[in-house]
């Protein structure tokens, strides 16, 4: 059997398990997730087993250390997953929810009502969480899922998602309801996005190759891609706050697209601040890239180019700007950040205001970290991405971002004259 027939083979059977699924009641579905915390806690010594066949792989074809921090599973990490998915079973079932309601002068009753999309694709890279926040948050809304992860998972996610499946055939769920791919080679993503009667969407999570691989992709995509993502210290910053804000948008996990990659800073204040969190990142290991104001004040720090400005690192590495005023700032953001998430550190009120109105990203913060944007910090017991469009979702996509919705119309005989 060929790959492509082999998937569409897979397809056929998941979308059949999409119908049921949809059907399925909200206490079912939260007791298949309590087995699956369950069946992960139980199973972490296994999993650690498989991460570290991958981790071995990378470090051996020589990935960023970036990359493969982004790989590794913890005993924390694995107990995080667990408790996330019992966030997620604990949360309302948004399937059947009346979104509004209302009456018609000819006395027909229209009521918007919260149903799942149906198969949902998911294709990302290098983190094996993905693996389970995608399956449980797609299952729980009532849809089927189809995983593609990267080939430096693959030892990881294939148990993960073994272990899924056998936590929803012990609640008599499809098995099919969550579909695993374990063919590495990246066909499998152009086969994906060529059946749109197969997949009703595809959410991509990884950087420029996978969005040259959905070029022209014949599924609707809701992307995650960049997290160029900005912290602004405004003049009017206390900057004891500002301090903290930046070093744990940099360094509390650098690869991951929350953190923070570029640090603007008001002109006003530089000359006090910039040396003060310069030895911050210094002693965190962090490299310092920046415009000539700030080489002038950081005499260390290196000298930023065009490139650095449009950068994702994903690594100990920030670019800093002095900029002259909120207008500057604001303006330097519209160009170059990813509207993924951005920050003010600020105590001027009319300041905060006017950033969080005219900066247009997903997330937009004010005093404090864009490490925030995250499903599970928000109350979404996990995420599937976070999304950068502006359309369907944007922001961190839980539950009901996995949704759409139809209209149901009562009448007691109405005919349209």
């Amino acid at each position: 059997m060929t790959l492509e027939a082999e998937i569409l083979d897979g397809l056929a059977r998941t979308r059949i398990a999409a119908r049921r699924l949809a059907l399925a009641g909200t206490d079912r579905k939260n007791r298949a997730l309590a087995a699956l915390a369950d069946n992960l806690r139980a199973s972490t010594d296994r999993i650690l087993d498989a991460n570290r066949q991958d981790l071995e792989r990378a470090r051996a074809v020589g990935d960023a250390p970036a990359f493969v921090e982004r790989l590794t599973l913890t005993p924390d990490r694995i107990a995080a997953i667990a408790r996330g998915v019992e966030e997620v079973a604990a949360l309302p079932d948004p399937v059947g929810e009346t979104i509004a309601r209302w009456r018609r002068p000819n006395g027909l009753d229209i009521r918007q009502v919260r149903v799942p999309l149906g198969v949902i694709a998911i294709i990302y890279e290098s983190r094996p969480n993905v693996t389970v926040d995608a399956s449980v948050l797609g299952f729980k809304a009532g849809n089927a899922v189809v995983l593609r992860g990267g080939s430096e998972a693959l030892s990881t996610n294939a148990l993960l998602a073994e272990l899924i499946s056998e936590s929803l055939a012990r609640i008599d769920f499809d098995p099919h309801s969550v579909m695993f791919i374990d063919n590495p080679d990246r066909e499998a993503i152009q086969i994906l996005k060529c059946h749109p009667e197969a997949i009703d969407l595809i959410i991509p999570r990884g950087g420029k190759a996978l969005k040259e691989a959905l070029a022209g992709s014949a599924v609707p995509i809701l992307p995650h891609f960049d997290g160029i993502c900005h912290t602004y210290v405004d003049r009017a910053a206390d900057l004891l706050i500002a301090e903290e804000i930046c070093v744990n948008a940099k360094c509390s996990r650098p690869s991951v697209c929350n953190a923070m990659e570029t640090m603007l800073v008001h002109a006003d204040i530089a000359a006090k601040f910039l040396p003060r969190i310069a030895d911050r990142m210094r002693a965190a290991g962090v490299e310092l890239r920046g415009d000539d104001r700030t080489c002038a004040i950081i005499p260390d720090a290196l000298a930023a180019t065009a490139e650095d400005w449009d950068t994702e690192y994903l690594d100990l590495i920030l670019a800093i700007k002095v900029v002259d005023s909120l207008e500057q700032a604001i303006e330097f953001i519209a160009r170059h950040s990813s509207g993924l998430a951005d920050a003010i550190v600020t105590q001027d009120e009319a300041e905060a205001g006017r950033f969080e109105r005219e900066v247009d990203s997903a997330t937009v913060f004010v005093n404090a970290s864009t490490r925030f944007t995250d499903g599970f910090e928000f109350g979404f017991g996990a995420e599937t991405g976070i999304s950068t469009n502006r359309l369907h979702a944007r922001g961190p996509m839980g539950l009901k971002e996995l949704t759409i919705y139809k209209y149901v119309i009562h009448g007691n005989g109405q005919i349209r004259k």
